[in-house]
């Protein structure tokens, strides 16, 4: 049983769970109002871009996704990578000198009569906090989704697409039919390695494939150097192959030396449900007012793809979560923040309501 009155280790007006762009774009915020605040992470700032494959390009265009009104320069003036883009976040951080306590996860959130206390396992030790406010960026994708079928687990089979070198001169199964299972396909090919696709769907989806890549891959297809295979799901994975069942039921034996399973991930939902924070539909997206981004709980906020819940098509990215920010700001202090501006309200506010109606 947790202590009722445990050593408070730092208190502030607001804390901040989430070192990502928009949790980090706000702390700049909250910084240059003046306010006192508490930053954590449970691991290292933009984790989930830091798995990332390596030299993938962000969809966005840079102007989109630059936080706190810090440009972002690269040599090519295209879009940014993964590794830039972090690059570009420990710069940020260094710049406004953002203090932020990383490898310190949230692990518990207790209501009180002036705010909540947050319980923290450090590194050496658990610690304890307190605030008036608290906000949650804590992002949507931290599992991926599991087939649950035999041999998920074998050490030849990943959720996560690293290195096309990994795969060369190598049989690759890549399971999914969306960006990322397409972006790999295509790489690993290039890489040197023998692909095949498994998808669910007859057809790929020109609104879940970008549309400067979908062509490239229907015609590696129709020339025979990436094979697919519509309309079919995994059913068991052993070390040699896959099975691959059809949608009428009929089995395919596929031969592999790897499988990639591109099958999406989930958010983790525990601080919401510590909270009390109540969690809606299929997605079990956190309920919130639009205007303002608190929860159902007053005091605490949310900010950033941490609103959608665990996306199943994905909506809310980096380039229309700024606005959170600001909504926060505005609810917190009663100031829109000058490091957002009228034009990036407009711009933002409008995609943001267009998700709100879907």
């Amino acid at each position: 049983m947790s202590d009722p009155y445990p050593k408070i280790d730092g208190s502030a007006q607001l804390a901040i769970v989430g070192a990502g762009p928009i949790g980090l774009e706000l702390a700049a915020a909250m910084k240059a109002d003046g306010m006192d605040y508490l930053h954590f992470e449970a691991r290292q700032i933009g984790h989930t871009i830091s798995w990332w494959p390596r030299n993938t390009y962000f969809f966005s265009t840079t102007e989109r996704i630059e936080i706190a009104g810090i440009p972002m320069q690269n040599s090519s003036q295209q879009r940014a990578t993964g590794e830039g883009y972090l690059a570009y976040l420990r710069s940020v951080v260094e710049q406004l000198d953002l203090q932020v306590n990383t490898y310190e996860p949230v692990i518990d959130i207790q209501q009180q009569s002036q705010g909540f206390l947050l319980r923290t396992a450090t590194l050496t030790g658990e610690k304890h906090y307190s605030c008036q406010k608290l906000v949650l960026a804590i992002g949507d994708m931290h599992a991926p989704n599991l087939l649950n079928i035999p041999g998920e687990d074998l050490p030849h089979v990943s959720h996560y697409f690293s290195d096309p070198h990994t795969y060369f001169r190598k049989r690759l199964l890549i399971v999914g039919g969306r960006n990322s299972a397409v972006e790999a396909a295509l790489r690993c090919w290039r890489a040197g390695s023998q692909v095949a696709i498994s998808y669910r769907r007859a057809n790929f989806d020109h609104e879940r494939v970008k549309n400067h890549i979908l062509p490239d891959l229907l015609t590696q297809i129709e020339l025979g150097n990436i094979t697919f295979y519509p309309e079919t799901r995994p059913v068991e994975i052993t070390r040699q192959d896959v099975v691959l069942e059809k949608n009428n039921d009929e089995r395919i034996l596929h031969a592999v030396d790897f499988v990639l399973l591109n099958t999406g991930f989930r958010q983790d939902p525990r601080l919401f449900e510590l909270a009390g924070v109540s969690l809606m539909g299929e997605q079990r997206a956190p309920q919130f007012n639009p205007d303002t981004m608190e929860t159902n709980i007053p005091g605490i906020y949310i900010a950033g793809t941490a609103v959608a819940g665990s996306q199943v098509r994905y909506k809310i990215f980096i380039e229309n979560s700024h606005v959170h920010v600001g909504k926060i700001v505005l609810a917190l202090t009663g100031r829109w923040p000058d490091q957002l501006g009228t034009i990036a309200e407009r711009r933002y506010d409008l995609a943001f309501k267009d998700f709100q109606a879907n």
